[in-house]
């Protein structure tokens, strides 16, 4: 059976990972978490203490990063990595979600992330979130959605996600969060937040989780039957 290229773009706390998670597994499709990728590089710089306004700086450090993925022997979930070691506790917190925004917009960032994601996919069968998957990984994607949601529900979700992870925010700050990464990303120069131009458009703020899995899996399906 022929395999397609399932690429997920929107704002941020729309549920595009978990739902991405759900509908690589019912397709038998490879789930790669852009926004981790991101999320480890910012992780990164922060502990390095990068001043981002040297473009000079960035493009070293980058140099001596390596992003991938692992699964971890005890959850079986398949984790970020940053030079080979498994990162996931230290990238979901506020400190990263409040700066990756900035380092996502950085050209040579999404250049040097951009390639190793496209790397990922060349033999497709695979489901990709991010914000511009469908835009400028993979633009020729056979299947692509573009997520969406009232602002305050994707706080609470976002909320539930922490404390799920044994972190906090208020859900004020959480909602000025998502405002402001909002900004950035359909704001910046390199790779804006933006629908393509053949994407269909989910809107989850009234749907079930196993409602959204469910549509994008009968899209999926639909298309992989007829190529």
């Amino acid at each position: 059976m022929k395999k397609i290229i399932v690429a997920l773009d929107g704002h941020a706390g729309c549920g595009k990972s978990s739902t991405a998670k759900i509908v690589s597994k019912e397709l038998g499709y490879v789930y790669i978490d852009t926004g981790a990728m991101y999320r480890a590089v910012t992780f990164h710089f922060l502990e390095n203490k990068i001043n981002l306004e040297n473009l000079d700086d960035v493009e070293s450090e980058l140099a001596k990063i390596t992003v991938g993925f692992d699964k971890n022997p005890e959850t079986g979930a398949i984790e970020v990595t940053l030079n080979g070691e498994r990162v996931e506790a230290h990238i979901r917190t506020m400190e990263v979600t409040n700066n990756v925004s900035n380092v996502s917009a950085i050209k040579s960032v999404r250049t040097f992330l951009v390639a190793e994601q496209q790397k990922m996919g060349i033999e497709k069968g695979i489901v990709m979130d991010g914000r511009d998957i469908g835009t400028v990984v993979f633009p020729t994607a056979e299947l692509k959605v573009f997520m969406t949601a009232d602002v305050e529900e994707r706080a609470r979700r976002r909320q539930i996600e922490m404390e799920s992870k044994g972190l906090t925010a208020s859900f004020e700050e959480i909602v000025e969060n998502l405002k402001e990464r909002d900004h950035i990303d359909s704001t910046r120069e390199e790779s804006p937040l933006r629908k393509a131009d053949d994407a269909l458009v989910l809107d989850t703020t009234n749907l079930k989780f196993d409602d959204q899995v469910k549509q994008i899996v009968d899209w999926a399906n639909a298309l992989i039957k007829n190529n």
